[in-house]
């Protein structure tokens, strides 16, 4: 094959075009672009839960007649009612009596002192006798000093000192009995006179004194029957506590029917309606603060877990935030008309909503962690957003049904999912569905008919439904608007018939067998270190497609025919080989693409050099001769996977070329060609490190081993081989 000077001379200015227009694009795009946009979805989160949180308010007057029934939207207590109902309590606590019991003992022997100071003062009259005998009045100031009793008389002290020794120890052991029995039983202060009346009754019946001494020991008596069943201040305080602190407070309850449909409002219900807040016309600050602080800490917690999950390349992650912030919004959207369906008071209608379509449509054009993230975000703002005729601000009943059905489609569409697989997700989120409505309905206790049931069960199973159905007609949508490289999408790009694959069988029949081969090794070592494996299948696919516009220039192209590079200046067949890359890059975007995928078509060869046609044009030239004048343009790989494809593409050529292969020849010639290109500079702009590429390196190994592994000769081939000899 030979070609005409006009021919070189367009593939020089080819050359040079090609060269000018691939260079490194600068990096920019800040971090600031994510918080904005992360802003917005606050933004958007907060504009629609803004009217589930706006205080309801009542237009009432007392003796005025309710038009609805009207619920307290808060739990509050109702102090002056919680005091009263408290003081009823401490009122109807007795008062604690504490018993003396050493009473019988304690005021007999203070009975018995009286006795026994008399006594003595009789006696020590006896012993001196030439003193001056005590006059009646010193003997009771004497015995006063000594007992310290005041209670009794001067008559009965005189009684008893005038009784023989015989009638003061009858009556002794008299007052002693009787006030010892008195004392048994438990005396109040009120029972006191009761108690001393019984026990002067007793000594009248059982003496027969004089009745001056009886008389005083009667007065005796009485003076030391004292109350022994005392009032305990403590303990009756204690109790009194006590009832108070277990009286429940009053309290209006959240979702409390205050006044009913008809119903009058009395002066009582209209001060419950104000304590509540359902009267206030001032505007209430504190629901949009708290949602504020609800929003901020979502969207911020959101962010900072999803964050790292977007693409590492800047434009395509800033193009991919944009994305999730679109596919938020509309399920947030979604979820806000339903709420608005759900005022048309038909029986579990808000079981229809179709959010599971936002978390599907998350899950297959971003990633399952991000999309399992904003299922947990769905069901918190559900919990507000269907709060309408909830008890409380939250209804957390739907939040978890949301949930489950969220989670179920995200799950169920795996890791290498197909747009087929939507409605099968669909089915399940219905099962789910219908799963998660019985457990509220039974967990609730409710008195359901089975007709109510019938109803929500089935808003639940259209529910998954109309999620599938969402997903799958949005999906194409947003797939073109935003050039997303979806798994569904790249496994469609890697179907055989493709027109470009299948261009590139017909006319480069040798270059697609390479590109097959480039495919299982680049995915195998993308996978081991984490990257993309399926992105580097396909990329591998359409690496080398620029090929097909001089397939014979291409070694692997060149069956039964001479190698036109022979006829051709080192120069001239630089220009040519440098060029396929950017030839594919040109038919792929004609196409329309992905850019992942002509990235990789552009950034496979990097800026490597091209040593055969180098060395070749050293040793036909007089002249030093630029490396650079024989180096791809690049760009460098910007990813791992272009980076892998790259490593890929050189290994399959250069194990392919060998006779023999071993596993030592093979991993000897993978890492020499790791090595060269590390120290070439050419993973200098993409995120693969040394330990990666070691991993790469040994799954490589691995692969090709598998590949050129040794077979036994069978007989024919044994017999062949003695007759050629």
């Amino acid at each position: 094959m030979e070609i005409q000077s006009s021919d070189r001379r367009g593939l020089n200015v080819m050359s040079n075009n090609v060269i000018k227009r691939f260079k490194l694009k600068r990096k920019n795009s800040p971090k600031s672009w994510s918080i904005l946009l992360f802003g917005l979805l606050a933004l958007i989160i907060y504009s629609t839960l803004l009217s589930n949180v706006t205080p309801d308010t009542v237009d009432a007057e007392p003796y005025s007649i309710s038009p609805r029934d009207i619920q307290s939207p808060i739990t509050i207590e109702m102090k002056e009612e919680t005091l009263k109902k408290q003081k009823d309590a401490a009122d109807q606590v007795e008062n604690i009596y504490s018993y003396d019991q050493d009473s019988p003992l304690k005021q007999a022997e203070k009975s018995n002192e009286i006795f026994k100071a008399i006594e003595k003062i009789n006696e020590a009259e006896k012993k001196d006798k030439d003193k001056e005998p005590l006059t009646l009045d010193q003997k009771i100031d004497q015995i006063k000093g000594m007992v310290g009793n005041n209670q009794i008389s001067p008559e009965a002290y005189t009684a008893l000192f005038n009784a023989s020794p015989s009638e003061l120890r009858s009556a002794r052991d008299l007052a002693s009995s009787v006030i010892n029995d008195t004392l048994k039983n438990k005396i109040r202060v009120d029972q006191l006179g009761f108690f001393r009346d019984r026990a002067e009754d007793n000594i009248q019946q059982n003496s027969n004194f004089a009745s001056s001494l009886k008389s005083a020991v009667i007065e005796l008596t009485r003076s030391n029957i004292v109350s022994n069943y005392l009032l305990d201040v403590d303990k009756t305080k204690l109790a009194k506590q006590k009832a108070i602190d277990e009286a429940e407070p009053v309290e209006i309850k959240e979702g409390e029917i205050i006044v009913r449909e008809g119903d009058v409002i009395t002066p009582e219900k209209f001060k419950q309606l104000k304590l509540v807040g359902l009267l206030d016309k001032e505007v209430a600050v504190y629901p949009y603060v708290g949602l504020l602080l609800f929003v901020l800490i979502l969207v911020i917690g959101l962010y900072y877990l999803i964050r790292d999950s977007f693409a590492a390349k800047e434009s395509s992650k800033r193009k991919q935030i944009l994305l999730y912030i679109i596919l938020m919004a509309f399920s947030l959207l979604v979820m806000k008309l339903s709420s608005f369906i759900d005022k048309m008071e038909i029986t579990g209608i808000f079981f229809i909503v179709p959010i599971a379509a936002g978390a599907m449509m998350i899950k297959m054009l971003l990633n399952e962690f991000t999309a399992i993230l904003s299922s947990v975000l769905f069901a918190l703002c559900a919990t507000l957003m269907f709060n309408e005729g909830s008890t409380g601000t939250f209804n957390f009943p739907l939040g978890i049904y949301v949930l489950l059905g969220c989670i179920a489609g995200v799950i169920y569409l795996g890791k290498r999912h197909l747009k087929s697989r939507i409605l099968k997700a669909g089915l399940l989120v219905s099962f789910i569905n219908v799963v998660s409505i019985l457990i509220i309905l039974l967990l609730q206790n409710g008195k359901y008919s089975p007709v109510q049931i019938g109803v929500e069960i089935g808003f639940g199973f259209v529910s998954g439904f109309l999620a599938s159905v969402l997903a799958l007609g949005l999906m194409p949508v947003f797939e073109s608007w935003f050039g997303v490289l979806s798994t569904t999408r790249l496994i469609e790009l890697s179907n055989p018939n493709h027109p470009l694959l299948r261009k590139l069988l017909l006319e480069a029949p040798g270059t697609y067998h390479h590109s097959v081969m480039v495919a299982n090794l680049a995915e195998a070592g993308c996978e081991s270190v984490g990257a993309n494996g399926l992105l580097a299948r396909v990329g591998s696919y359409y690496h080398d497609l620029g090929k097909t516009k001089r397939p014979h220039f291409f070694i692997e192209n060149q069956m039964n025919m001479d190698n036109p590079h022979e006829k051709l200046t080192p120069q001239l067949s630089k220009t040519i080989i440098i060029a396929h890359p950017y030839d594919g890059s040109e038919m792929l975007k004609e196409y329309n693409l992905p850019a992942e995928i002509i990235d990789i078509a552009e950034q496979h060869h990097g800026t490597t050099l091209l040593q055969y046609f180098y060395h070749k044009a050293t040793e036909q030239s007089e002249k030093d001769i630029p490396e650079s004048d024989f180096r791809y343009p690049g760009p460098k790989a910007q990813s791992k996977e272009s980076a892998v494809v790259g490593i890929a593409d050189s290994v399959e050529a250069a194990v392919r070329s060998l006779s023999k292969p071993t596993p030592v020849k093979i991993d000897s010639i993978i890492r020499k060609i790791i090595t060269d290109r590390l120290e070439d500079g050419q993973f200098d702009e993409c995120e693969l490190t040394f330990k990666e590429l070691d991993t790469v390196a040994k799954t490589l190994s691995q692969t090709l081993n598998g590949i050129f592994h040794s077979r036994i000769e069978y007989p024919e081939q044994q017999i062949k081989k003695k007759v050629d000899l």
